[in-house]
């Protein structure tokens, strides 16, 4: 008969076991008692009473938060209407209405840029925080929505809520309604003197030197910039001693993919071309309706000019030095950009 073997009680593996099946009852035991309270009628009635309290009262908060909501907008708009009416606002020298500008024309721009044209804002900290600062953009689209887009992009994505003052034409202080509006909205006429009083006020100026060479190019010439005219931009930025922020526009060229230009008409209206679409003017006003782009606004590296003398303004040689650099920064990016995104319309 075979010796039987004893297992003393101090064995490992028999204080493992033990010890695992202790710890298994320490576990279930809560476990089949909450279980068990959990299945009381009444406790369950308490618990989803509890829930339909807190449910109430979360949507109660929910509908108070919304409706103050309300009460402050209501009140802003009174408030602003009341200034409005007793003239208790301020403008500028140039015209422009801040107030105006932030509570109403960007209000009315931003729905376009967020959700038609989807706008993308890249290099946004290549603009100063303080202080002038002249930005050169890219021009096109056949209308200048580009630079409106521009205004609310600086506007809405800069941490320090910086506004754009754009240079415009002559022809846009021509026009009765969009006169009054441009002003209000800080646009100003495009010379050297404007502009340079702007940028030594620490303002950020925009200026598109293509001018309606840029945005009445036909849709064959899309993204391929136009002459950036003497370098005026360049010798106004040397005189202010501000830098030059080079940006780069795509998606505004295919709003209106522009196939021909009826000079003579526009010779008649007084108008620097008259655009003709594939939409325009044969579907009438709704061909005037921009095509849902995907645009994309990049700011790139700033161009310091505050280490060049006084005299260098007047220096022809650094004037097409500079505008060249600038134009080529633009050009590349535009490119850069043009081949990174996968459609026009996403």
């Amino acid at each position: 008969m075979a010796d039987a073997k004893v297992i003393p009680f101090d064995d490992d593996r028999s204080r493992s076991g033990g010890a695992q099946r202790s710890a298994r009852r320490r576990a279930a035991g809560p476990a089949v008692g909450t279980a068990a309270l959990s299945a009381l009628p009444g406790q369950q009635d308490a618990m989803q009473a509890q829930k339909a309290v807190q449910g109430v009262e979360g949507a109660q908060a929910q509908e108070g938060a919304r409706r103050g909501g309300w009460d402050r907008r209501i009140a802003g708009g009174l408030a602003f209407l009341r200034r409005r009416v007793t003239g208790e606002y301020e403008v500028d020298e140039f015209g422009y209405d801040k107030e105006l500008t932030d509570q109403v024309l960007m209000s009315v721009l931003r729905p376009m840029y967020e959700k038609y044209f989807r706008v993308e804002v890249k290099g946004i900290e290549n603009i100063p925080s303080d202080g002038g600062a002249l930005i050169v953009a890219n021009h096109s689209g056949t209308l200048p929505l580009d630079g409106l887009m521009l205004q609310v992009a600086v506007h809405d994505t800069h941490p320090a809520g910086r506004h754009l003052r754009l240079l415009a034409a002559d022809l846009v202080f021509m026009m009765p309604v969009v006169n009054e509006l441009a002003r209000k909205a800080g646009h100003t006429l495009a010379c050297a003197e404007d502009a340079e009083r702007l940028l030594r006020q620490g303002e950020v100026v925009g200026v598109m030197p293509e001018g309606f060479k840029g945005i009445g190019k036909p849709f064959g010439d899309r993204y391929k910039l136009q002459r950036f005219g003497r370098g005026g931009f360049v010798s106004t930025a040397l005189r202010a001693g501000v830098p030059i922020v080079p940006c780069s526009i795509v998606g505004a060229e295919e709003i209106y993919p522009m196939i021909g230009n009826a000079k003579t008409l526009a010779r008649v209206l007084g108008i620097p071309y008259f655009p003709i679409t594939p939409t325009f003017p044969w579907l009438g006003p709704l061909g005037a309706v921009p095509l849902p782009t995907k645009w994309t606004i990049q700011f790139g590296e700033p161009i310091s000019t505050d280490g060049y003398p006084v005299e260098a303004a007047e220096d022809p040689m650094l004037m097409f030095n500079l505008t060249d650099q600038v134009r080529e920064q633009i050009q590349h990016t535009l490119y850069k950009l043009l081949v990174e995104r996968r459609s026009v319309f996403f």
